[in-house]
């Protein structure tokens, strides 16, 4: 088996995750990391044993043995990077969001299928083995979404990643939080978004943002979204998805799957991990390998930017 050579742009905590991730997948080697600090990439490369490092992806990219890319860069450089990546004869995984702007979603995806490259966005939660077991059984005929209940929840007043470590670009609850819920919502219906509405909350006077959010969804099978985001929380923090459905009721956070009365379900053998990051990384992979469409391509989450991008002109109209 060929190894697989990458380069990870994103030396911050989702760039962390995956390097933990690719260390428990055979066949695959980070032969460059880039990021903007250089002294605090190089720390990284040593723990990792990644032999290039670089403050520039451009210099990543013109390095003949990589194979593919893993960004986990700043939100507003992802279509433009990707686009870069695929332009260089590179397969990509962009972390989420795909874009900030919709119309350079949409010039990934023709770049994309005029290079006929793996092209790939981090939706981590169609990966998840607590999703996935819900997926399964709908795949199976025995289960059918009538209602997605979702809070997504953070403490986050100034700019800082999950590690807690100051960010130099602000996040934002439509483009990156609300993402994972419109697509993993039309994913698991199997029916694309047909309506949708959204309300925000104050504008924060130094990061430009709406730090409230409430949105609802409806699917073309008649099935309905209701989602919760706020930078505002202080505490309990994550994402929790609430599936109502016409046999069961399941309640998902994170990798830990409950039934209606909190009773465990069991998701261990649902995958070869439970790691999400991991098994997104898996499918690019293996996808590379194979020379087919990965799960979550740029192809089949653009729609979910669709939406985002009508939401966005509502907000902006109210």
């Amino acid at each position: 088996m060929k190894t697989i050579k990458v380069a990870l742009a994103g030396a911050g905590a989702f760039g962390i995750k995956h390097l933990d991730a690719i260390a428990r997948i055979d066949g695959v080697e980070v032969v460059s990391l880039v990021s903007r600090d250089l002294a605090k990439t190089q720390g990284v490369a040593d723990k990792y044993g990644i032999p290039h490092v670089s403050t520039s992806l451009d210099e990543a990219l013109a390095l003949p043995q990589v194979d593919a890319v893993i960004l986990c860069t700043p939100t507003q450089m992802h279509a433009a990077q990707a686009i870069a990546c695929m332009k260089a004869g590179k397969h990509v995984q962009v972390e989420i969001p795909l874009c900030d702007v919709y119309e350079d979603g949409e010039e990934v995806v023709r770049v994309q299928k005029e290079t006929g490259l793996v092209a790939m966005c981090g939706h981590t939660r169609r990966f998840n083995p607590s999703h996935q077991w819900v997926h399964k059984r709908i795949e199976a005929g025995e289960f059918n979404i009538q209602q997605m209940d979702v809070q997504t929840y953070f403490f986050r007043r100034t700019n800082m990643n999950a590690l807690g470590q100051a960010r130099s670009w602000t996040d934002h609850l439509l483009w990156h939080h609300a993402a994972h819920t419109v697509d993993l919502f039309a994913y698991q219906c199997g029916s694309p978004v047909v309506k949708a509405n959204a309300i925000q909350g104050p504008i924060h006077p130094e990061l430009g943002i709406a730090m409230d959010m409430s949105i609802q969804l409806k699917a073309a099978n008649g099935a309905i979204c209701t989602l919760s985001l706020s930078f505002n929380n202080d505490g309990p923090l994550g994402t929790f998805f609430r599936y109502i459905g016409d046999t069961g009721t399941y309640i998902a956070r994170y990798d830990d799957l409950v039934d209606g009365k909190e009773e465990k379900i069991d998701v261990t053998n649902v995958d070869v991990s439970m790691n999400g990051i991991e098994l997104q990384d898996r499918e690019f992979f293996a996808a590379i390998r194979e020379g087919r469409e990965p799960n979550a391509s740029v192809a089949q989450v653009l729609p979910c930017y669709a939406v985002l991008n009508q939401l966005e002109q509502q907000l902006n109209e109210a």
